[in-house]
């Protein structure tokens, strides 16, 4: 289908177009919505099928954050650790988003459709959390009437610059395809090339839950900091002896813990992403033993006997 065909279809039925537009990308899948809505928006005629677009858009983007909300409060961590995996960086952990909503609190829903990456998974969070539906869905709301209006709204404000962009791009289509396309490889290499840098930044030196068990036992203890999220720990339960510690607070976390003294930081994180990260972070602000945890969480629960109770840490 072309621009004019687009634009055609979207004459006729914006509403229903916009719906589902949205509908699918707030779902998660890989088809970008504002550029139908400033569309939509330039081909308004009214004030009233301005309003049917943007409530067809509200409509679409909060069904979505709905569906995710209850899929994050019946099954939980699962689905922000699913989330978490298919990141093409894992570096961005779902644990610190999962803590930055916490300390935002539901302000955080309205200006979460401005974010990327956060967009994604601040619904699931705020039903992993049980936070109130009412709440959430009005918070969603105000968030999405932001987001669709103020592109609906330039495109309205701006319609024949848009018309007359529209136009260059039905006569030079394949042009503009050829450029599209060098945009995409240019974004993709780009994330790809900061995963290898990040896979590079991961070579640091990690514990094993064996050496861990043993060190725990010697004269001199490591401090373990928990990097995982409010949510797993609130399902899965605290670590015994371990000190609960956000990656935007290490150094409150830490700052009784000599310098000199080993460190292990344990996250729920694909390629223990969080874990190397604290890690770098903290040997770069001089503490000279830092270690994460190979494996994780999954790992250290794998290494506790089945038959008696975890070990505690203290």
């Amino acid at each position: 289908m072309d621009i004019a065909q687009i634009t055609q279809t979207l004459r006729q039925d914006a509403v229903t177009v916009v719906f589902f537009n949205v509908l699918l990308q707030q779902l998660g899948l890989p088809v970008p919505a504002v550029p139908t809505l400033l569309l939509a928006g330039s081909l308004a005629a009214t004030s009233g099928s301005l309003g049917q677009v943007l409530a067809a858009a509200v409509v679409a983007s909060v069904l979505a954050d709905w569906l995710w909300y209850w899929s994050g409060k019946v099954f939980g961590y699962r689905v922000l650790a699913g989330l978490c995996k298919l990141s093409i960086n894992p570096s961005s952990c779902v644990s610190q988003t999962e803590a930055r909503f916490i300390r935002w609190g539901i302000s955080s829903l309205v200006v979460a459709k401005f974010i990327p990456g956060f967009s994604t998974v601040a619904p699931p969070i705020a039903g992993a959390l049980r936070m109130s539906q009412t709440g959430f869905l009005l918070a969603a709301g105000v968030g999405a009437a932001l987001w669709a209006g103020a592109a609906i709204g330039v495109g309205w404000l701006l319609q024949d610059a848009v018309q007359s962009a529209i136009a260059v791009l039905d006569r030079h289509m394949a042009r503009a395809l050829v450029v599209l396309l060098v945009v995409l490889a240019v974004w993709l290499g780009w994330k790809l090339w900061q995963k290898y840098r990040f896979r590079k930044f991961c070579a640091v030196p990690h514990v094993t839950p064996a050496e861990l068990i043993a060190a725990l036992d010697s004269d001199t203890p490591p401090l373990v900091l928990d990097l995982r999220g409010a949510t797993m720990i609130a399902e899965t339960g605290p670590i015994a002896g371990a000190r609960v510690a956000e990656h935007d607070f290490l150094h409150e976390a830490v700052g009784d813990w000599p310098k000199d003294r080993p460190i292990v930081t344990l996250c729920a994180c694909p390629e223990d992403a969080g874990a190397v990260q604290a890690a770098r972070h903290l040997l770069n602000a001089g503490y000279l033993s830092v270690k994460p945890l190979k494996g994780g969480y999954e790992a250290w629960l794998a290494s506790q006997p089945t038959a008696a109770p975890e070990r505690s840490l203290a």
